[in-house]
């Protein structure tokens, strides 16, 4: 089985592009140029500030440090917020880099009028020529599925989907809640996997988790590698669902 369409009622809730990279002192100063190039695609900004705790053990005569003095993470910390009037949000820190989208159905199909592979490149393409970042500590790219269980029993369940989950020893009839969680190498990538069943006083919720990441990425194969990231995904996607679930997001959204 081979994905190749555009559903009109995909399972999917939320994606996720994440790029990690050492603590850049000067990215505030380059902030400016970077938000008037994406201004087009994002243009709502705000600037979010937050203050860590830090839990000391001090005698008696000492004084409680000043957190703006606190070398690392346990100062201040910056993050250059972004959105689009579709409601994707683009988030720049110091160290990284992260896009989320609830409403992309669809990577990089031709057919698709809105692909996430487009908002990537714009995004990262621009803050990767204004930094000159030579290597990335880490590429990311994250699916998360909203997945309909249509009956709490092993048949039902095996004719959506290729569970990970032993319900021979642990019928999903008598679940309340079942997680499988695994990460693995794919030759040079890695790919973090979970499922996730619960019952919530009869509403039936499961969750497919698809994490797949780099690291050490040459900054100039970073849409190379987040490409190879998605096929990955997807063929782990292929690899979970049966017809019934592909039939099911054909249909119209209800």
């Amino acid at each position: 089985m081979a994905i190749n369409e555009v559903f009109p009622n995909p399972t999917v809730k939320k994606v996720i592009f994440q790029m990690r990279f050492p603590n850049l002192f000067y990215i505030e100063a380059k902030m400016g140029d970077y938000q008037l190039r994406i201004m087009d695609r994002f243009p709502k900004s705000s600037l979010l500030v937050k203050r860590q705790f830090l839990i000391a053990e001090l005698t008696p005569d000492q004084k409680m440090p000043d957190l703006a003095e606190v070398p690392g993470e346990l100062g201040v910390k910056k993050i250059w917020h972004f959105e689009s009037p579709d409601g994707v949000e683009l988030n720049v820190n110091t160290d990284s880099v992260d896009i989320s989208s609830s409403m992309h159905k669809t990577y990089s199909n031709p057919s698709g009028q809105d692909r996430f592979r487009d908002i990537i490149q714009l995004a990262i393409g621009h803050f990767l020529s204004l930094t000159g970042i030579p290597i990335l500590a880490r590429v990311g790219l994250r699916y998360i599925d909203a997945c309909p269980v249509p009956v709490k029993n092993n048949t039902v369940y095996a004719e959506w989907y290729k569970s990970a989950f032993p319900l021979d020893r642990f019928p999903l009839s008598d679940a309340i809640e079942m997680i499988f969680h695994t990460c693995t190498r794919r030759d040079q990538y890695f790919l973090g996997f979970t499922e996730s069943f619960k019952d919530d006083s009869g509403n039936l919720a499961l969750t497919l988790d698809f994490d797949g990441f780099a690291e050490k990425v040459k900054a100039e194969d970073y849409l190379r590698v987040t490409d190879d990231l998605h096929a990955l995904v997807v063929q782990e996607y292929e690899a979970s669902i049966r017809e019934r679930l592909i039939n099911h997001m054909r249909q119209p959204k209800e």
